[in-house]
């Protein structure tokens, strides 16, 4: 059923070729620019896809099936491409917040596949705070990290003369910051999940 909810969902999925695009080149900021706000198009239309079903009345198999799946499509494709164009990378530790993006795929797969499991002997487990916490900062450390390549360009391993200090690039910062507090609320969310998968395993 093609409701207006089930539409927005869609091009949620639809969006994320596009906004692939635009962030392909780790040097085009104008590029990046274009990225955050289809990027905010898209956190915006993740909200009133779910509020408009309730309100309407029309939340369908298909949306329930959709929604997850284009959450899951957009930060998989968002975190690789940052990975392999160099934005995972911050001073002093270098690579190393590639670690944090790995934690939050590994989660998202992970649960992906508890819930199937779960569904499959009629068994719901409900969305808790912390894991709405954790799609808050998720959400937030992407954004700003598509933010920091529009405003600073591509980030640095170590301050240096031709690199721009953490105050410069403080958006980026702010990224990689909330990325990790993504991931360690992914591992907390991620255990309770599975504490009640285990409990119907026996």
């Amino acid at each position: 059923m093609l409701t207006l909810p089930n539409i927005l969902t869609l091009s949620r999925i639809f969006a994320v070729p596009l906004l692939g695009f635009f962030l392909w080149w780790p040097d085009w900021q104008l590029g990046y620019a274009i990225g955050f706000v289809l990027y905010t198009l898209i956190a915006v239309t993740d909200y009133f896809d779910g509020y408009l079903a309730r309100a309407q009345g029309t939340v369908s198999k298909l949306g329930i099936f959709l929604d997850p799946i284009a959450d899951k499509i957009m930060v998989a494709s968002v975190i690789l491409i940052l990975t392999a164009q160099g934005y995972l990378r911050g001073p002093y530790v270098g690579d190393m917040h590639v670690i944090a993006g790995t934690v939050i795929l590994i989660r998202e797969i992970a649960v992906s596949g508890l819930r199937e499991f779960l569904g499959g002997i009629q068994v719901s487990v409900p969305v808790s705070k912390l894991a709405k916490w954790k799609t808050t900062f998720q959400l937030i450390a992407l954004g700003a990290l598509i933010l920091g390549g529009a405003v600073h360009g591509q980030p640095c391993q170590a301050p240096s003369a031709d690199c721009q200090t953490i105050a410069e690039s403080w958006i980026h910062v702010v990224g990689l910051g909330s990325l990790w507090a993504a991931a360690v609320l992914t591992c907390v969310t991620g255990w309770d999940y599975l504490r009640v998968g285990l409990k119907h395993m026996e």
